[in-house]
């Protein structure tokens, strides 16, 4: 985990890559009002990462945590996503507590390689082939999303869902979007054959927004 910067006056920073205001474009949020806090900083390195840009914090600005949540409560929206990167590198309680405490329900995005916080509100787990989740995760996700990049991810999906504590967990299979034509015959197959699974696209990228 990285450990995030201290300033002399003891206020927290993190290397924040973007903050923008935009609908959640995949998984059970979709179609909502969020204000997404992209991080710097991955552990993971998915070969198909649309914000390759994202993986080195170095390249980013450290940035308070207070910086962060007064852009955040700048905007109508109470609903935060966290995402990176892979957020979970860094020590986000306070960054949690904070937008909680001002009404901001909390998401984060995370492959789940490293400790969350266990009160965040919402937890996507999108766990990945390139490094082994730790078992927090399957704890306290909210949903599992799958991205199938091979046919091969389906099974590897099932084999997640097992280990899933959390019998509420909503269960989303995505294809990845260069993959998208390729697989989508084997994915409604799927889905039809597992109807506790729904379908997860990114209609983010069909509407042409971030």
């Amino acid at each position: 985990m990285i450990n995030n910067l201290l300033t002399k006056n003891n206020v927290r920073n993190l290397p924040l890559m973007e903050l923008f205001h935009t609908l959640q474009g995949e998984g059970f949020h979709t179609g909502k009002p969020a204000v997404f806090i992209r991080l710097a900083g991955c552990d993971v390195g998915c070969v198909w990462c649309d914000v390759k840009e994202s993986w080195n914090p170095d390249n980013h600005p450290m940035t308070s945590e207070k910086d962060i949540i007064d852009k955040v409560l700048s905007y109508k929206t109470k609903f935060a996503v966290i995402t990176g990167g892979e957020p979970s590198l860094h020590n986000l309680n306070n960054l949690v507590k904070d937008l909680q405490e001002n009404k901001v329900y909390t998401a984060i995005e995370t492959a789940g390689t490293n400790k969350i916080p266990n009160y965040i509100d919402w937890v996507c787990f999108s766990p990945k082939k390139f490094k082994k989740p730790i078992d927090q995760v399957y704890q306290i996700a909210n949903e599992l999303k799958v991205v199938i990049f091979h046919p091969s991810d389906l099974d590897w999906a099932l084999d997640h869902e097992k280990k899933i504590v959390n019998k509420s967990c909503e269960l989303y299979i995505q294809p990845e979007w260069s993959k998208m034509n390729n697989h989508l015959s084997i994915i409604l197959s799927f889905l039809k054959e597992n109807p506790h699974w729904k379908l997860s696209l990114q209609t983010h990228k069909f509407l042409n927004i971030p």
